[in-house]
């Protein structure tokens, strides 16, 4: 996984491996070019040219391959999901901006990432396009050769050199086991698909991979709308009510599955390296604690300096305590995140599908149609990037440690600037105040000083519950002398308008100077918390940090709008039941006056009027629902009767 130019440092781990994988992705891109034109040539292509009247050898052939439908393809989720996986050692180095295929001056980097990541997209294009063929048999037996020969050079990578030079032993296994497991599904998923398209082709059995216009759990979503709901809800577990609800008319399609897959696997792998910095670290704090000792001893116990080397001490200790202890808090909330986000694609996309848009902020209700396609296009690629990647900062590698040096070249591609992923920017965040309450409530037990934090502890309360009583005072003191008496009983509450003017002038003016001071609070209070949800929403594409009026100014959002925008338009269950309906019945009647012995039918119907069971139809449906009568448009005739006529006329 990681190059030798990255580090420029040496270990005591001597292994090399004869295995270049940088020069075997080069290499990749022959055989992936040869498997693209077998597909092609498979393909028919919907309009025929003027090259297919020259050369009648095409005859339709060469047409587009497409490696995953990312806006309505729900087969082979699971199996595109692992195709993502596969992919995720080079998305990691694509990230860090460690693979750069050419040598170029620093201000056309940008151009040879796009062409390092074409190039990582054509070796891994096989995977994909192998499973989304029609050919199954010839797309199963490419892919399966294909991912076994990438499965062969990787194991011989790691078995002629396990260890690395940054981890030391076992480092490539510990980077390459998600990508291999992803390989050996695959696998497992090309055999399958030989033996069912074999078995298929020798008519053992029925094929059961037709396109269908219309899916299976899309109809069942139609069906559960036009029937009449029950009376009584099953009741639902303490799971379904507060974790997940499992829906069985909805599916995720494959770009959801493929996402968060990739998501999981990069955030692991970004997992590691951190745990191998913090311990690189923990290394140096210790050579620093002896280096203090030494110093102590030296200094014949001073007065002065001893008391500071123990506080440092104990605040290295702290640190290091409190830091594993956030590893795994904010690495569940990053794992969290990755199933929230799906959780709340299904909640938004039934809202859309029901209608409603309140939820969006009010700019965000018709989106640009150019920018949600440019949505679909980005969100897989923003939605790992946002788990990974939050924002860029100076940081000067200031440690003699040369193994922390490596690491910081291999995150920020030999810039001293560190790419701090939102996953990190958590877990720093989560482990200040972890140690916030160490030296707030913990160290202070632990010294003895335990009265003198309660105290404190009940003075800060104190104080801010005073405050707090007098804001609620305020609004008590306005609704009972400062507000005119109800209209009705029934109200809910006071109307708008003022009582005792003069009093209410005199409250005015003397709470002034002091609101002024609370004002100050809540304003540190207002900063406090955009500071908490900002940091703990930055790997949330779902929802905006921006304020009301600024959601524009939020790329990543806009991008989630647009894209849940196209899913809507294209995959709506209730617009494709319908299209499916008219398909449907435009080809009965085809096929009916393709022959003269159509219209005979073993199946006999009683002739009824088209009016008469449009009318029951309509009947059946507003007695199911009958909220759709207010939205009816009322009848011309009867409303014209229902007009008083001017006997005067």
């Amino acid at each position: 996984m990681l190059s030798a130019e990255a580090w420029g440092w040496q270990t005591n781990v001597t292994c090399e491996s004869s295995v270049d994988m940088d020069l075997v992705l080069h290499y990749s891109l022959i055989p992936s070019f040869a498997i693209i034109l077998v597909l092609s040539f498979l393909e028919r292509r919907a309009s025929r040219s003027q090259i297919d009247g020259k050369l009648h050898l095409l005859n339709g052939r060469f047409g587009i391959v497409i490696p995953l439908d990312f806006v309505g393809t729900f087969s082979n989720r699971w199996s595109f999901g692992f195709a993502f996986g596969a992919t995720a050692n080079k998305v990691m180095f694509l990230f860090s901006e460690g693979y750069l295929p050419l040598r170029v001056p620093q201000w056309a980097q940008a151009i040879v990432l796009l062409i390092g990541g074409t190039e990582v997209g054509l070796s891994y294009f096989p995977f994909f396009a192998c499973l989304a063929t029609e050919f199954q048999i010839t797309g199963s037996v490419l892919g399966f050769f294909y991912t076994s020969t990438w499965f062969v050079i990787t194991i011989t990578n790691i078995v002629q050199c396990p260890h690395g030079r940054v981890m030391g032993d076992y480092e490539k296994i510990i980077f390459y086991w998600p990508s291999l497991f992803c390989l050996v599904f695959l696998l497992g998923r090309f055999a399958l698909m030989f033996v069912k398209a074999l078995r298929v082709r020798l008519k053992m059995d029925v094929s059961s991979q037709e396109n269908h216009f219309l899916e299976v759990h899309q109809a069942q979503h139609v069906k559960r709308l036009v029937r009449k709901p029950p009376e009584r809800q099953a009741q639902k577990s303490w799971f379904q009510r507060k974790v997940y609800e499992w829906d069985p008319c909805f599916q995720f399609p494959g770009r959801m599955i493929g996402t968060s897959a990739l998501a999981l696997i990069c955030l692991y792998i970004f997992i590691v390296i951190e745990f191998y910095i913090y311990k690189e670290f923990s290394q140096e704090l210790k050579i620093l604690d002896q280096r203090f000792e030494e110093l102590v001893e030296s200094s014949n116990g001073s007065e002065v300096l001893v008391p500071v080397v123990l506080q440092l001490k104990e605040f290295i200790n702290v640190t290091q305590g409190v830091w594993i202890f956030t590893t795994f808090a904010a690495s569940l909330t990053c794992v969290s995140y990755v199933f929230h986000i799906l959780a709340c694609y299904r909640k938004h996309m039934k809202r859309l599908w029901a209608g409603e848009k309140h939820f969006l902020p009010l700019r965000s209700h018709e989106p640009a149609s150019s920018q949600s396609v440019a949505a679909i296009a980005r969100y897989s690629g923003w939605q790992i990037a946002y788990i990974l990647w939050g924002t860029c900062q100076a940081f000067s590698i200031s440690m003699h440690s040369t193994k922390i040096k490596a690491v910081a070249l291999f995150l920020c591609s030999k810039k001293c600037v560190f790419s701090f992923p939102g996953y990190l920017i958590i877990h720093v965040v989560q482990c200040l105040f972890g140690v916030m309450i160490m030296y707030s409530f913990v160290l202070p037990i632990q010294h003895g000083q335990g009265l003198e934090m309660a105290k404190g502890l009940g003075i800060g309360i104190l104080t801010v519950g005073i405050a707090t009583g007098l804001m609620i005072l305020q609004i008590k003191i306005a609704a009972r002398f400062f507000l005119q008496p109800k209209i009705l009983p029934d109200d809910k509450q006071k109307p708008l308008a003022l009582n005792n003017r003069k009093a209410f002038h005199n409250f005015n003016y003397f709470l002034f100077f002091y609101n002024v001071l609370l004002g100050l609070g809540a304003c540190l209070f207002r900063l406090l918390c955009s500071v908490l949800l900002g940091t703990w929403l930055i790997a949330r594409i779902d929802r905006t940090i921006m304020q009301k009026g600024y959601e524009a100014a939020d790329m990543g959002f806009n991008t989630w709008v647009g894209m849940i925008f196209m899913d809507h338009y294209h995959t709506n269950p209730t617009l494709l039941s319908f299209c499916h309906i008219l398909l449907a019945g435009t080809t009965e009647k085809k096929l009916q006056k393709s022959t003269k012995y159509g219209f005979f039918n073993n199946i006999s119907e009683p002739r009824v009027s088209t009016r008469a069971r449009t009318r029951w139809l309509l009947l059946y449906t507003l007695l199911n629902n009958p909220r759709l009568t207010e939205l009816r448009k009322p009848n011309v005739q009867s409303r014209a009767s229902a007009v008083p006529q001017n006997p005067c006329v």
